[in-house]
């Protein structure tokens, strides 16, 4: 069973006010402290070295645990909420995107956003090249903005989708993607294998995440009541659909692998809370 935890999250020092489109320089992390709003967590990423990870709020308030270190957060101010974290496995910095797909970078290279662009629908999520030296952005469409060294493998922009898209992952070696939609749906592009989804399924809750194995033989879904749902070779080591993490109805908005695919996080909305299973430590806060 996943044990849940509150996170405490790490506060920067005040950085000057910049464009959501633009890179943000962050000052070095002051005390921890609780943040001082209480906004919606919306995402949850792995370090690098699979010791921690960050769960980021929709005001881009970043918690930490383990051996992930807060770099910092953007003005008080934004164009746009918040709606997904990346982490940069070169520098162990972060990437955080708006729903307008503007960009704030933190201890990581600028790469560009479209925070100066008109959508056609709002970005939902955001994944990172395996090298660090680029990012992709999906929107609600299934449309794709590819940047630094990120490549373009196709989208379901000008398709008729089922259920809106919530959210992507990158293949290990940065040559493909996945796609997942709210039902549970799943399109692969590049060389990421399709191996399965929930698309024909009842499901009880939308699907909010997607996590794909290290070795991208395999990925897992998450629903919003914390129901998970595994395909190829990631395994399933429980659910948070009736576990810890569902106190007070907080409903489930990410998940994240371990290092060796034999474990992940479940982060939830409400209170910073996160589910460890499998190989998933509760790591020190």
């Amino acid at each position: 069973m996943g044990i849940r935890r509150t996170l405490l999250i790490a506060m920067a020092t005040a950085v000057a006010a910049a464009p959501l489109g633009a890179a943000v320089v962050a000052a070095p992390p002051a005390s921890a402290a609780p943040c001082p709003t209480s906004a919606a967590a919306v995402g949850i990423a792995a370090s690098p070295s699979g010791s921690g990870f960050y769960v980021v709020s929709t005001d881009g308030c970043v918690g930490t645990a383990g051996d992930a270190v807060n770099a910092g957060t953007p003005p008080a101010v934004l164009n746009a909420p918040i709606v997904g974290i990346a982490v940069d496995s070169a520098t162990k910095g972060y990437w955080e995107v708006g729903s307008d797909g503007g960009v704030f970078s933190f201890g990581a290279p600028f790469y560009g956003s479209t925070g100066n662009i008109h959508l056609n629908a709002p970005i939902v999520g955001m994944a990172a090249t395996p090298d660090g030296h680029g990012y992709w952005f999906v929107a609600s469409d299934g449309g794709i903005f590819a940047y630094g060294d990120a490549g373009f493998y196709g989208s379901e922009g000008a398709a008729h989708l089922n259920a809106p898209i919530i959210g992507m992952a990158a293949t290990p070696d940065g040559g493909g993607y996945w796609l997942v939609a709210a039902d549970g749906g799943i399109f692969s592009f590049g060389d990421a294998p399709f191996l399965g989804s929930a698309g024909a399924l009842t499901l009880a809750a939308p699907i909010v995440g997607m996590a794909p194995t290290p070795d991208g033989g395999g990925y897992w879904f998450v629903a919003s009541d914390g129901g998970i749902f595994n395909y190829g070779d990631a395994a399933f080591y429980g659910s948070a659909a009736a576990g810890p993490g569902r106190v007070n109805g907080s409903d489930a908005v990410g998940i994240a692998s371990t290092l060796d695919g034999k474990g992940y996080w479940v982060a939830f909305r409400t209170n910073n809370e996160v589910d460890e299973f499998g190989d998933a430590v509760a790591v020190p806060l």
